[in-house]
């Protein structure tokens, strides 16, 4: 069951949200040449506990961390670690959430170390572009697969791929609920929006192939073909007939 959220509800995924992007406002100024990716979780952890919230994903099914740090071809779930030092020309997905008063946000960028390839100018460029195309889609009336379909029609036009392996969801009381909201599919499937709904809308776009594999640390997931990944993530409500970010 999709839940629909009070406005006294949606006020503290507000609030969580703020705290999300408080987060990954200073660790995207942090993230330089030099810098390795377990500095960067530790000061996730240090605002998140700082603003009296949780880092949502730290013990989440065994994740040991605060945040999220993919590095290059790594499209989710990188663990940090002191060893992933930050290189002129790299690419890196920081993905992060809290829990403020039992209720959650999530979101996720993608920024360039330096200075980085034309290639991934443009996978950064459109794939934050295909959030927002899925984002427009949340307003009453429509239905999940027009978040899906949104997305993936961008993507594909800019001559990249969608992940298939991992999807949007819904958030609220936990930090995964329903519905699936995937990058792909055709319109007009699936439930309705409704306003009040709450939803994780991310995007991970290859610029190669959309398959990708699991490391041996059971987190780490990777391009198949080497290819550079991005990612892009908003915590958004349908409210009063339109989208509204909440991180």
């Amino acid at each position: 069951m999709i839940e629909i959220r009070s406005p006294g509800e949606i006020d503290y995924i507000r609030k969580a949200g703020r705290i999300v992007k408080l987060a990954l406002s200073v660790i995207s100024k942090k993230a330089k040449r030099g810098v390795s990716t377990k500095y960067l979780d530790a000061i996730a952890e240090e605002i998140i506990s700082g603003e009296k919230a949780i880092p949502a994903f730290k013990g989440y099914r065994g994740y040991p961390n605060a945040l999220c740090s993919s590095v290059n071809d790594s499209v989710v779930h990188e663990i940090p670690s002191e060893k992933r030092i930050l290189k002129e020309g790299d690419i890196i997905s920081l993905d992060i959430g809290a829990g403020y008063k039992g209720y959650y946000a999530d979101a996720a960028i993608t920024l360039g170390i330096g200075k980085i390839s034309e290639k991934a100018k443009k996978l950064i460029s459109v794939t934050e572009k295909a959030l927002y195309k899925g984002i427009e889609k949340i307003r009453e009336g429509n239905r999940i697969s027009d978040i899906s379909h949104a997305i993936q029609t961008f993507v594909e036009s800019q001559g990249f791929s969608v992940v298939r392996a991992f999807i949007g969801h819904g958030i609220g009381r936990s930090i995964h609920e329903e519905p699936d909201i995937p990058n792909f599919g055709e319109p007009n499937k699936g439930p309705r929006i409704k306003d009040g709904m709450v939803f994780a809308v991310e995007p991970m776009v290859n610029v190669g192939s959309f398959e990708i594999i699991i490391l041996k640390d059971g987190w780490t997931a990777v391009t198949k073909d080497g290819s550079l990944s991005g990612h892009f993530e908003h915590t958004v409500v349908a409210r009063k007939g339109k989208a509204e970010i909440l991180t």
